[in-house]
């Protein structure tokens, strides 16, 4: 079996990608297509507020803001979920019958893309350390998208990080509570290890040098390494030692398993609350 590469993968994209939204993720993606090779011309970016980044790669070949509505190949919606009900009317002029339309909105439901925007829909959730090309998407395609319109949209997300796929939309709601909002709970982690470093006798620059050199270190360790976290974890933890003196804290019956539960059934919530 011949594997094609993502730089394969993204050069062999044919037609007009036209990007609605050029923020931190947009502008991560758009970076990423085009370091993986993709040909600068064939980029459209609707932003109203392009940032000097994005009217340096405008300089590049990329078309910014085009007076008149070419019909994409594919549409890669990335605009605020907020913005949505008045900037997706505007970009249905960009949408033919076989257009491939990925969407990277939270809370947006596939229904609510094909009614506003028509195309064949890919919704996807993303998250923000693609902006170092190190995110996790998982997308979810609707029933029309074909297979070579669904190997266009991964080779897409795949420019910012890997990329799995799901049948059922409804596990996007658990998706966006575990890695769409993921981050931030690490941040936390690092803010509370530091705080907690200083509540032990840290001067707070050393207590916060710590806590995100470990955050970071550990994080990198769990993606070069291939044993299971719980592995990794137990490496670290002498019977006795200071490590399970910690441990025995945060894994007892109120520590953090339940918390994290908690958090990720209210961040569930919240994502199916805003897709009504």
């Amino acid at each position: 079996m011949t594997v094609v590469s993502n730089t394969d993968a993204l050069k062999n994209i044919t037609g007009t990608i036209v990007l609605a939204g050029a923020g931190k993720m947009g502008g991560a993606m758009l970076t990423g297509w085009l370091a993986g090779g993709l040909d600068a011309r064939r980029a459209v970016v609707i932003e109203p507020h392009p940032s000097d980044e994005i009217k340096a790669l405008a300089a590049k070949g990329v078309r910014l803001n085009p007076k008149e509505a070419v019909t994409a190949e594919t549409l890669v919606v990335a605009v605020k979920p907020q913005s949505f009900p008045e900037a997706g009317p505007l970009l249905k002029p960009f949408v033919g019958a076989s257009t491939l339309v990925v969407s990277i909105m939270a809370g947006i439901k596939i229904a609510a893309l094909e009614s506003v925007c028509g195309g064949m829909v890919v919704r996807a959730m993303p998250n923000t350390p693609a902006a170092i090309g190190r995110g996790i998407t998982v997308a979810v395609p609707a029933k029309n998208v074909s297979a070579a319109q669904r190997a266009t949209a991964d080779a897409l997300l795949r420019a910012v990080g890997s990329v799995e796929w799901v049948d059922d939309e409804k596990l996007i709601d658990a998706v966006t509570a575990v890695s769409g909002s993921g981050p931030a709970y690490v941040f936390l982690l690092a803010e509370e290890l530091a705080r907690a470093g200083v509540e032990a006798g840290l001067p707070a620059e050393l207590a916060t040098k710590l806590a995100r050199e470990t955050v970071s270190g550990s994080g990198e360790l769990l993606h070069r390494s291939d044993l299971p976290s719980a592995t990794l974890r137990q490496n670290v933890t002498s019977p006795g030692g200071t490590t399970a003196a910690a441990l025995e804290v945060l894994m007892a019956k109120d520590g953090l398993q339940p918390l994290m539960i908690r958090a990720i059934a209210a961040a569930t919530k919240r994502s199916i609350e805003l897709a009504k």
